[in-house]
């Protein structure tokens, strides 16, 4: 990516023009946050409820501090060098790795791509009826067309309200009859049995809120916030803004994760309470999920539940495309950026285009990404892994970051919920 300078090159500039508005200093957190909680995660929220019950709510209290600790470590690696993670991984480590992990990404975020689209255009013909894979095309379209001709600052706030649409699922678990004491119980005392089913869940919720696709997406926007802001410069060169900004970036990314998890949460409470509750434990979509709630809950929550589906396909499809385009144009040495016009930024756009366009065009073939929702969040938990690797090393080294690696215990963290992602996967391919 092009700059009209070095992000290592000393700065004086100390100061940077404040967000006055709660709205405005969220951001990157809240959007990355909110694009969690996207079909596919629906999916594995929905298939964990109606299996497992409440049995398995506690994952989402545990991971919530995991995570927290790793989208903040991708926020700070953009934050201080004002370059991506692909960028960075380009600078200071070999061209196998590099490729290596964002081609591990972009096939990732391919097949939840094209799973997402799927999961959103089915749930909106359970709603309004007619051709399932012409929703599929149309969605694609308008994705696309909207990243590349809405201005950065106009779009991010569009994703910003879409990210309302997620509280459809807190106010569901209060229409359906839920034993909040259970549920409560379920999330201090951790059930656990090591058998493959529950095992491939957990790596599957743990893939879907520790997701590669959203530590490039946080470090890419903190990069995009730098050059958006009048007086922002990469903390590098301004270490006098280091504060405020690290100091945003924590209060940012943990409300995001936070509303992720809760709402994560409340879906597995709401099939828990109708569908496993009623003997309904086979549950592979999003879309599935909402057509059997509908004869055990009513119509209301049948609405409620698919018309959340499309809402959080259109805040988290973006997300998926753009965090693909930002790695493969990093990795290649384009100009990226969604601040960027089309004709600045061509290779950027057109894997964005190419990315949603090969995703939807998987609808059209007998592998059925629809099938796929849920087993993208296992793919992801197993991806995540050497990523996070990487990045923890990236964070920790002065070369990188000047003076501001990663502090003890945000470094800790992040190794735990690396290893927790890494155990749970060796566990679910022992006993597979």
């Amino acid at each position: 990516m092009a700059a009209s300078s070095d992000p290592a090159t000393p700065n004086p500039i100390t100061t940077v023009k404040p967000r006055p508005r709660l709205l405005a200093e969220l951001g990157p957190g809240l959007i990355t946050g909110a694009s969690d909680d996207d079909p596919s995660g629906i999916a594995t929220y929905s298939q964990t409820g109606a299996q497992f019950g409440y049995g398995l709510a506690w994952v989402m209290l545990f991971s919530w501090p995991l995570m927290c600790a790793i989208q903040e470590t991708s926020a700070r690696i953009g934050r201080v060098t004002g370059r991506g993670l692909a960028g960075n991984l380009r600078r200071h480590y070999p061209r196998w790795v590099l490729y290596g992990l964002v081609g591990l990404l972009l096939v990732a975020n391919t097949i939840n791509l094209g799973a997402d689209l799927g999961a959103m255009a089915a749930a909106l013909r359970l709603v309004v009826g007619g051709p399932q894979l012409l929703y599929v095309a149309l969605f694609a379209l308008l994705t696309v067309l909207l990243e590349m001709f809405v201005h950065y600052a106009v779009y991010v706030s569009v994703l910003k309200w879409l990210t309302l649409s997620l509280f459809a699922y807190v106010g569901v678990a209060f229409v359906v009859h839920v034993p909040w004491a259970t549920v409560a119980r379920s999330l201090v005392v951790p059930h656990v049995t090591f058998g493959a089913a529950s095992l491939t869940v957990i790596v599957a919720l743990l893939g879907t809120t520790i997701s590669p696709y959203l530590f490039f997406w946080q470090a890419e926007e903190e990069v995009e916030g730098v050059k958006e802001r009048a007086g922002a410069a990469p903390l590098i060169r301004a270490p006098g803004q280091a504060a405020a900004e690290f100091g945003r970036i924590r209060w940012d990314t943990y409300l995001g994760m936070g509303i992720s998890n809760l709402v994560a949460l409340f879906i597995i409470v709401t099939t828990a309470a109708t569908l496993n509750a009623h003997g309904v434990t086979d549950i592979q979509t999003s879309a599935q999920a909402a057509e059997a709630l509908r004869p055990i809950a009513g119509r209301f929550v049948f609405l409620i539940f698919a018309l959340g589906i499309v809402g959080t396909g259109l805040l988290a499809v973006p997300v998926l495309a753009s965090s693909a385009a930002y790695a493969v144009g990093e990795a290649a040495g384009f100009h990226v950026g969604l601040a960027r016009k089309v004709h600045r930024a061509k290779g950027f756009y057109a894997t964005i285009a190419a990315a949603t366009f090969v995703g939807a065009l998987l609808n059209f073939t007998p592998l059925d990404p629809i099938k796929a929702l849920f087993w993208t969040a296992v793919i992801n938990g197993v991806v995540a892994v050497p990523i996070m690797v990487m990045m923890l090393l990236l964070a920790s080294r002065s070369d990188v970051m000047g003076g501001f690696v990663l502090p003890p215990v945000l470094k800790a963290t992040g190794w735990i919920a690396t290893a927790v992602m890494a155990a749970a996967a060796a566990g679910m391919f022992a006993t597979m």
